[in-house]
């Protein structure tokens, strides 16, 4: 929207800055961050007074996590409303409207915020920390990949794009034409990541601190990948819409440092599924539209961690009768291996800043 005042630049001096998407991605991160802080206080008493508090595991479920958690009982969840707002205002006021990529990162992000949002309503009500079933959960998270598949295959200016799967780490461009399996693997990059995201969002601000580093990652790849000249250097896929991009991730990035301002240990408000399953399908989104998919196991290495712990545990006892950790996701088995939480969320946080570090690192590889 604030994109078009650019078009004032000859009558008026200084308004051609708003045709630089770097000037309105750092606008959208300070909008989206304000925004947040704006409205956390209002959103948490809002909250409290629908009285949607998070349950917690009883002590039959996990005798030692419910005592180290017992304290969070009632503390108000679905605060995952509050990013995805403060996302969607920032970009629909900085981002070029007439971008199809923004509006596809929205639409992916406001629909899995919506998923979640039954999910911990369904918690909330039934004071259980089962809500949506996970069968369920994956039917409307694969119909979503089926509708983002749609949107590339039928779209005539990106179609041969979205096919080809482009490997990092080679210094002439590898691509694979995935053909028919375009769809599958969407669908797995989708799922993966608002699934990784939602398992490790179990600890104060762990989850919106990984996504901040994670979000600016994926603000400079996205740029890069869509300025020509920067993408024929760094030798990535150029995508004419994926520049705008820059400005959804920083919007991301600002929301995520405002919630982080109450999510921050002892955290006033959980983003809960509400948040954890919209952010991580918004990262998916991004990555694929900058043919970035690959690297997000690298930037988001955290998150990777996560799920793949979970994995390995269930794996590990339908094999052999054994767990691997003493809880997963693993930030649990630290917990229980007698880290406090705070050391655990900032070690987290530190190894989420080197896999973004590294995965930028990669661009020089190539």
């Amino acid at each position: 929207m604030m994109y078009f005042l650019h078009r004032l630049s000859g009558d008026f001096k200084g308004f051609n800055v708003f045709y630089y998407v770097t000037f309105r991605a750092v606008l959208a991160a300070v909008t989206a961050f304000a925004l947040s802080l704006l409205f956390g206080n209002y959103v948490i008493r809002k909250l409290i007074s629908l009285k949607v508090g998070q349950p917690i595991r009883s002590a039959s479920e996990v005798r030692r996590l419910a005592e180290l958690h017992g304290g969070k009982q009632g503390t108000p969840t679905m605060g995952g409303v509050l990013v995805i707002g403060s996302v969607v205002i920032a970009s629909v006021i900085w981002a070029r409207p007439d971008n199809p990529f923004v509006w596809l990162a929205l639409f992916c992000m406001v629909y899995l915020g919506a998923l979640g949002f039954v999910d911990d309503y369904l918690k909330v009500t039934k004071k259980k920390s089962d809500g949506v079933s996970g069968r369920l959960k994956l039917v409307f998270q694969v119909i979503l990949a089926g509708l983002v598949t749609a949107f590339f295959l039928f779209n005539p200016l990106i179609e041969v794009q979205a096919r080809s799967l482009y490997l990092p780490f080679f210094k002439m461009p590898v691509i694979v034409n995935m053909g028919v399996f375009t769809f599958f693997f969407f669908a797995l990059v989708l799922v993966g990541a608002s699934n990784a995201v939602n398992l490790t969002d179990g600890l104060d601000g762990l989850a919106i601190g990984c996504t901040i580093t994670v979000a600016f990652a994926y603000a400079l790849l996205s740029y890069a990948a869509g300025n020509f000249r920067i993408a024929q250097y760094l030798q990535v896929p150029f995508y004419t819409y994926s520049g705008e991009l820059a400005i959804f991730c920083a919007a991301l990035v600002g929301a995520g440092l405002g919630f982080l301002w109450f999510n921050c240990h002892p955290a006033k408000i959980f983003m809960g599924d509400t948040g954890s399953l919209a952010i991580g399908g918004a990262i998916g989104v991004v990555a694929i539209c900058c043919k970035q998919e690959l690297l997000l196991a690298v930037v988001g290495g955290v998150f990777v961690i996560e799920a793949v712990s979970v994995i390995l545990q269930v794996l590990s006892f339908q094999l052999t009768g054994k767990r691997l950790f003493a809880m997963s996701p693993i930030h649990h088995h630290f917990e229980l291996s007698g880290w406090k939480e705070n050391t655990v969320i900032v070690r987290f946080w530190i190894l989420s800043i080197v896999f973004a570090l590294l995965g930028l690192a990669t661009l020089k590889l190539r």
